[in-house]
């Protein structure tokens, strides 16, 4: 479609790029960094503003200032474009987790507040690369060959984020607490003919909530291309979905660098260093497998002393740093990684802030890790985009693609103080029990010279 419209998502961590490739993702969002954002050749801009890790006034906040500035930036380029209304040239989606966990509808009711007003929004959660599936209105994770409704997991059981249903309408009206009753939520099929569901796609109004089923890509790409023309009539939609619609919506060809090959593209012939701050059990299963690898050394931290504010973060970054030094001289892969083992806490704001400060000491390690590192592997959503924005002190980097499914890799300036570094993104949530395994084989090179490695 040729006038087709940019999507712009909002992502709330940085790990829904997952599916596509060659687009930016923006770790700032003040009005000449979005501008340049939308000017932007790739069908897709992603915002990363990181509200699953804040608290639901952060997430409000952040939400509300991010498309404050970006209508503000729209406005600018439509008048020096002399193009059409602003916001009809825009798609927006707000990207969460496939598991459904994240800040809803809170992040969708600021988006109808600043950027509204639209005719539905439509709950999409598919993420069909990690086997999360909606069928007949229920959401499902693929474990072991078999489809488990989403809240008989451990993520509907998510201390910030936890919810009772996996029927999305039920979902809805869970979330809303009865604003929203699950009778008043229309249903998307897979199998609907096109004029029908056309015809019901221009009938919707006053901000109506929708769910849709998908089973493979296929099911996607129908319904992007029938909102799409449905769009290009008038009509204004919101989207709250997984990683998948955007592999629809961005219509892209296959990633530049196959992902079998990606290793080809490291610079730097020095070992990497993974980052393991997720907690969920599929992490603890891919970093166990890790760990079992005769040239990797596993440098754990442990959560349970930072739970004391007047611990010195210094004191543990010193010697978790000091350990990396002797493990790469030694030639080998460190693995930091946070302990396993649950924590209490006293309400759920505790919970972010000990987060917080975790993913923080987490970033300011990589802030002083040798700087001709080989790659950088960060598991973790949360993990991942402080590390960007903080360990890293990045504005924007350009997505190269996947190196496994749902892993993104993204690759540092050359005149960056880690030049030509490879990042991978690989949310804590995704994949089979080698998976970091395969990074690893895919990504690591001979080691250097213990005495070429550079100090960070």
């Amino acid at each position: 479609m040729a006038d087709s419209p940019k999507i712009v998502v909002l992502d709330d961590d940085p790990t829904g790029s997952q599916t596509v490739h060659s687009c930016l993702l923006l770790l700032q969002w003040d009005v000449e960094t979005l501008c340049q954002g939308l000017l932007d050749a790739s069908p897709l801009l992603f915002i990363l503003t990181n509200t699953r890790a804040r608290s639901a006034e952060e997430a409000a906040q952040v939400t509300r200032e991010v498309c404050r500035n970006l209508k503000m930036a729209m406005a600018q380029i439509q008048s020096a474009t002399d193009s059409k209304d602003c916001l009809t040239r825009y798609l927006i989606v707000s990207r969460s987790d496939s598991t459904l966990r994240g800040h809803y509808p809170l992040e969708t009711d600021v988006i109808t507040e600043e950027l509204g007003p639209f005719d539905a929004q439509f709950l999409v959660p598919a993420f069909l690369e990690g086997g999360r599936i909606t069928q007949n209105g229920i959401h499902y994770i693929q474990t072991h060959d078999q489809l488990v409704p989403v809240h008989e997991t451990e993520f509907a059981q998510d201390p910030v984020f936890g919810y009772c249903h996996s029927f999305l309408a039920d979902y809805i009206a869970e979330k809303t607490e009865g604003r929203v009753s699950a009778s008043q939520v229309s249903y998307f099929s897979t199998n609907e003919p096109e004029a029908t569901s056309l015809e019901r796609l221009m009938g919707l109004q006053d901000n109506q909530y929708a769910v849709v089923d998908a089973a493979v890509q296929a099911d996607l790409d129908r319904f992007a291309q029938r909102t799409l023309l449905a769009s290009a009539q008038g009509k204004r939609f919101l989207f709250r979905s997984a990683a998948s619609l955007l592999t629809a919506f961005g219509n892209l060809p296959p990633q530049p660098i196959p992902a079998e090959t990606m290793g080809q593209t490291v610079q730097s012939a020095y070992p990497g260093v993974f980052i393991v701050g997720s907690y969920v059990q599929k992490t603890t299963t891919q970093l166990t497998a890790l760990l079992a690898l005769p040239q990797v050394e596993g440098i754990e931290i442990n959560l349970t002393p930072l739970q004391n504010s007047e611990v010195d973060s210094n004191l543990i970054k010193a010697q978790v740093l000091e350990k990396v030094d002797a493990i790469l001289h030694r030639h080998n892969t460190p693995v930091i990684y946070t302990s396993r083992q649950p924590l209490d806490f006293s309400d759920l704001l505790e919970r972010l802030r000990f987060s917080v400060r975790v993913t923080s000491l987490l970033a300011d390690i990589v802030q002083q890790l040798p700087t001709h590192l080989g790659y950088l592997v960060s598991k973790g959503g949360m993990t991942s985009n402080v590390i960007l924005a903080r360990g890293l002190n990045l504005s924007s980097v350009r997505l190269l693609g996947q190196v496994l499914p749902g892993c993104c890799v993204v690759q540092t300036a050359p005149d960056h103080d880690f030049p030509q570094m490879l990042v991978v993104l690989f949310p804590g949530n995704v994949g089979q029990s080698e998976d970091l395994v395969k990074v690893y084989h895919r990504l690591s090179r001979q080691s250097a010279p213990v005495d070429q490695i550079g100090e960070g």
